[in-house]
């Protein structure tokens, strides 16, 4: 899909910029072509503007946002209107980046259940895609026959965090691996268009993106998937705590912004801020009128 944007600036007249619509599609495309698949998550408009023009294939919205933008300990406390709210801002800032929208604990506890709430995130905050955590067979299946493009996620899933006894690595006996790649291929065979591979061995990782159809995208799992995806917050240094192993962070924004809203606050303590250049002045004209209606006044008082 083709779409055209007009660049801002200059006095010349516009020239229309193609910018070329990642989908599903396109997500297998690059599996196929062995281009990397870059993704993000993002949260607002702001983030989710800048992780696009940065060229990002792939944006998530994810159930993160329950701890990194909401304070809560875990993913499990966000609701579907909290997701859907945070989507419908991060569809608006998107043109070329594929929008995926995590579906939370609890709002696909059924097949039934998790088709409605699946068709909310399409019609009313408009993501292209969402993504499930599990082995969920049924639901994918019935999101595939219903439109609905579907991202799987297996290994560490966050919202099973109470069952696996915290956010341990997965996969970690032959069993478990043979287990891990019969549940990733049901889940292409049903019609899953990517899977997200969280939280478990490169080895495990690397045979099953050998031997999927579809894209894996990692977390945790090493470099040989598809596709790798960090949290924008934890890219970033905003997430007020020490980093998970697989975490590397390109900047640190949190001591950037910390030490300009320091520097703010001096600047008001000081009355620095702002200046004279800074503020509206009256026009001339009224200055010499206001000027002369006060020392009017100031003569009939004396």
């Amino acid at each position: 899909m083709i779409l055209t944007r007009f660049p801002g600036g200059g006095n010349s007249a516009p020239q229309p910029t193609p910018i070329t619509k990642v989908t599903m599609p396109a997500l297998s495309d690059m599996k196929r072509q062995g281009k990397p698949i870059s993704a993000l998550t993002a949260y607002d408009y702001a983030t989710s503007r800048l992780a696009d023009e940065a060229g990002i294939d792939f944006i998530l919205v994810g159930d993160s946002l329950a701890m990194v933008v909401l304070g809560h300990e875990n993913t499990l406390a966000v609701t579907v209107d909290e997701m859907i709210h945070h989507t419908r801002a991060v569809r608006r800032a998107v043109h070329r980046a594929l929008v995926v929208a995590d579906m939370p604990f609890g709002s696909y506890s059924t097949a039934a259940e998790g088709l409605t709430n699946a068709v909310r995130f399409v019609k009313e905050a408009g993501a292209e895609a969402v993504k499930i955590e599990g082995p969920r067979v049924e639901l994918v299946r019935a999101l595939t026959d219903a439109e609905i493009p579907v991202v799987a996620h297996l290994g560490l899933t966050p919202q099973s965090v109470h069952r696996m006894g915290g956010y341990r690595v997965q996969a970690r006996t032959a069993e478990t691996v043979l287990q891990l790649k019969a549940d990733a291929h049901a889940l292409a065979d049903a019609g899953a268009g990517a899977v997200v591979l969280e939280g478990i061995p490169r080895e495990a990782a690397a045979q099953i993106t050998s031997e999927l159809p579809v894209p894996t995208i990692g977390i945790g799992a090493g470099p040989d998937c598809d596709g790798q995806i960090l949290v924008f917050h934890d890219l970033l240094n905003l997430t007020f705590a020490a980093p998970a192993k697989f975490v590397r962070r390109y900047a640190d924004a949190g001591g950037l912004i910390r030490s300009a809203i320091e520097h703010y606050r001096e600047d008001v303590e000081h009355r620095a801020f702002p200046s004279d250049e800074e503020s509206y002045h009256l026009p001339e004209a009224v200055r010499q009128t206001l000027n002369g209606m006060q020392q009017g006044s100031t003569l009939r008082k004396a």
